[in-house]
């Protein structure tokens, strides 16, 4: 595991190759909330932001290769280069997207729908991830997700 819930997160990591995915415990379950992939920033953004412990785990897959940095290091970066400042708010952003969109997908959104909309937006999610983490990111069994996935 990278991050562990009831950890403070205090690095912000850049992911060179291979994906990960952020998760949630709740009734004996693993519930997926997010995926990241080459190029991408992780981290448990409030964890790392508030000092405060993780309520998510974050675990790589499929030979991840991660650069990481302090907060205290970005922080004296980011104070000596200002542009790095944007790359920080940039991926903040990205975060902040994500996140309104899952809120949307599993509040207005049918199972159909959530699938649908995977397979044009990130249809390399169907590609490298085990199907049983796709479902709980959908919010489906996988039962359904079988049910989904044979319309398509």
């Amino acid at each position: 595991m990278l991050i562990t819930e009831g950890r403070v997160c205090r690095h912000l990591y850049f992911v060179e190759a291979g994906s990960l995915r952020g998760f949630y415990h709740q009734d004996g379950k693993e519930i997926t909330h997010w995926f990241s992939f080459e190029n991408d920033f992780v981290t448990s953004f409030h964890s790392f932001i508030t000092g405060q412990p993780a309520v998510e785990n974050i675990q790589p897959m499929n030979g991840t290769i991660l650069w990481a940095i302090s907060k205290e290091s970005l922080t004296s970066l980011m104070d000596k280069h200002h542009e790095l400042e944007r790359l920080v708010r940039l991926a903040y952003e990205r975060y902040y997207i994500r996140l309104e969109e899952r809120f949307v997908n599993a509040h207005f959104k049918t199972a159909a729908e959530r699938y649908e909309q995977l397979l044009e937006q990130s249809p390399h999610i169907v590609e490298k991830v085990p199907l049983g983490y796709i479902a709980s990111y959908l919010g489906i069994s996988q039962e359904t997700l079988s049910r989904v996935r044979s319309r398509f």
